[in-house]
């Protein structure tokens, strides 16, 4: 230390500090250190702005939709699914029975998909006969429809995924899609979709739940009616639209793309009579319609 530094004493009013000076060899190193300093920060400078070298970023700074992609919103692409989702939200119509819509459930695509998928192989719609378990032809129900098969290719799958997550019920546990075409004056009278024979329940058991997703417009008429249904006001934003049968009741009027959600079980796991449903008479235009029927246990396909 003796080399690096020559203490010497000052006075100051009558007293003595030490006052520490740098040798001419010490000095030099100094200024040596601080150029080499000068140079690296002018040469970090650079690396930054040629994007070289980037400082480390906290994760907590980022997004938080890249952070977490749960906080995406679930308008964006479904990468599994077919076209541009819509913006998604959950409506509650009714606790008696419980009923819920989900708008834009469905893609224009996807709808448009599932139409042009079934009308080839569209038939005369039966109901089952409570006394065998047999579908059988009547005029209660007017349409024509056909079944998909289960995971049929990749637009079915995802669609299939998609409800699973929407209603907790596992895929394993529902019926292949089935697609439905109601022309002008076509119908299905209230009825229930849980089953009254022991026929039909051996296959997964009793249905618990219905999905019933529209893939078109309906100009006028087709409304889903729930004539049972305990309701305190008629508050719906499109009650004004609906059709002199819609107006019986709970009424739901189809919109491409929208998802009914009702159970045909109660939590307690009884059958709920006020799950009593039926579909208007279309009036104008048509109407295309698709339900997934699940079930308590595993369906077998």
């Amino acid at each position: 230390m003796a080399s690096l530094f020559r203490p010497l004493m000052s006075r100051e009013g009558g007293r003595s500090y030490p006052r520490v000076f740098l040798s001419r060899k010490s000095s030099s190193r100094y200024a040596l250190a601080l150029m080499m300093l000068l140079v690296l920060s002018v040469v970090l400078l650079l690396l930054l702005a040629l994007g070289i070298f980037s400082l480390p970023v906290r994760s907590d700074s980022a997004p938080k939709s890249q952070a977490d992609p749960r906080l995406r919103s679930r308008s964006l692409r479904d990468v599994e699914g077919l076209g541009q989702l819509g913006h998604q939200w959950t409506e509650v119509i009714s606790w008696e029975p419980r009923a819920f819509v989900y708008h834009n459930f469905l893609s224009k695509e996807e709808c448009e998909y599932l139409i042009e998928l079934a009308r080839p192989h569209m038939q005369k719609s039966t109901v089952a006969d409570s006394a065998t378990g047999q579908s059988k032809d009547s005029r209660v129900r007017t349409s024509t429809g056909m079944f998909l098969h289960r995971g049929q290719d990749k637009t079915i799958r995802a669609i299939e995924k998609r409800i699973a997550e929407y209603t907790f019920i596992p895929i394993e546990h529902g019926e292949g899609l089935q697609v439905l075409h109601y022309e002008v004056g076509q119908k299905y009278e209230p009825h229930f979709d849980y089953f009254l024979d022991e026929y039909n329940a051996k296959n997964g058991g009793q249905r618990i739940a219905t999905l019933l997703m529209y893939l078109s417009d309906v100009e006028e008429g087709g409304e889903t009616i729930f004539p049972d249904a305990k309701i305190s006001s008629r508050s719906l934003s499109w009650s004004n639209e609906l059709s002199k049968c819609g107006e019986k009741g709970l009424s739901i009027k189809p919109k491409m793309g929208d998802a009914l959600l009702f159970w045909s079980m109660k939590p307690d796991a009884s059958l709920d009579p006020l799950s009593l449903h039926g579909g208007c008479p279309v009036i104008k235009g048509n109407k295309w319609s698709c339900t997934k029927w699940m079930h308590v246990h595993e369906y077998k396909v």
